[in-house]
């Protein structure tokens, strides 16, 4: 499960991610990435943490097969948030093909799109 203080819940902070953030996609999933803009070097402030959310509509499939994806993100961002530059808002949005990807898929396609934007790699 991913902690409390990582979970990305109000609705300005999606649309900032979505709205301003880089965008990677892959065939399961989209991945939206602001990066944190706070100066880790200014006195007295502690860099934040990083936050992700997820956005699974009714396209992916009914409601088990929608809260079965969102687990899955869930975990899989767990091990990844660590990785992310401090501060940073992540909007994951699964895509109709999720509905029937498998976990290592997802794994797969979450794993290609952090490390495109992360890495500034070609499109």
């Amino acid at each position: 499960m991913l902690p409390t203080e990582n979970r990305l819940r109000r609705r300005e902070d999606f649309a900032t991610a979505v709205r301003r953030g880089r965008r990677a996609g892959r065939p399961s999933l989209v991945v939206h990435l602001r990066s944190g803009a706070t100066n880790p070097h200014a006195p007295g402030e502690s860099a934040p943490p990083t936050r992700a959310g997820f956005v699974v509509s009714k396209a992916v499939g009914g409601a088990v097969v929608r809260n079965k994806v969102k687990r899955r993100l869930r975990h899989l961002m767990r091990d990844r948030v660590a990785s992310l530059p401090p501060g940073s808002l992540v909007v994951v949005r699964a895509l109709p093909a999720a509905g029937d990807a498998d976990h290592a898929q997802l794994a797969q396609d979450l794993d290609a799109a952090l490390e495109r934007l992360l890495g500034g790699g070609a499109r």
